[in-house]
């Protein structure tokens, strides 16, 4: 019994320390940007040392990329909350538009998903990333909604796919300052013509 309550209490430690490490790098590179954050920063800032780092993290990329998937994660989470009632395929669609603006809100996401992260870990480890979390849920509302069109499942890909860098390129412009209606009107729009079709 001590022996499993030592090994729940060795791990609730070693979480505790990702935890740590994951949020101080996270404020790090929000407020710094990747290439101006330095391992020793991140280290200061968790209150811990090089070595837990590098028990955790392979190095700094391994990190930023765990931060990244984190952020992938709790997007693709927002969304699936505020859109996975059951609502017909379009309104579904609207709902998951709705939360991915919401989502994209939190501060510091654009930057790490939209900018650093494809220029740090590349476009294709990005897309996997977003095929993984959002992008599997973008994909399998498109195709509930145009479903009646009959469409091959690679032509219903690329609509997603195409879709999804519509709502990325929106959120970079809400982020700079752009009226959020607008956008949303727009993609709104969007998917509505995309599903008559």
């Amino acid at each position: 019994m001590q022996q499993r309550e030592t090994r729940r209490s060795n791990r609730e430690r070693s979480d505790a320390t990702r935890t740590a490490i994951l949020d101080a790098a996270r404020t790090l590179f929000v407020s710094r940007g990747y290439a101006e954050t330095a391992t020793p920063d991140i280290v200061a800032a968790a209150g811990l040392t090089r070595g837990a780092l590098y028990h955790h993290f392979e190095d700094k990329k391994a990190l930023f990329r765990a931060i990244v998937e984190r952020e992938a994660r709790e997007v693709a989470a927002m969304i699936e909350q505020l859109a996975g009632a059951p609502l017909p395929p379009r309104e579904a669609l609207l709902a998951g538009a709705a939360a991915y603006f919401d989502a994209m809100a939190v501060p510091g996401r654009v930057r790490l998903l939209l900018l650093d992260g494809p220029a740090v870990l590349g476009v294709t480890e990005m897309a996997a990333l977003d095929a993984a979390h959002g992008g599997r849920t973008l994909e399998e509302g498109l195709a509930a909604a145009m479903a009646p069109h009959r469409l091959e499942e690679k032509t219903v890909k690329a609509m997603a796919f195409l879709l999804s860098a519509a709502f990325d390129r929106a959120a970079l412009e809400i982020d700079a300052g752009a009226a959020r209606a607008d956008y949303a009107y727009a993609i709104d729009r969007l998917i509505d013509r995309l599903i008559a079709q």
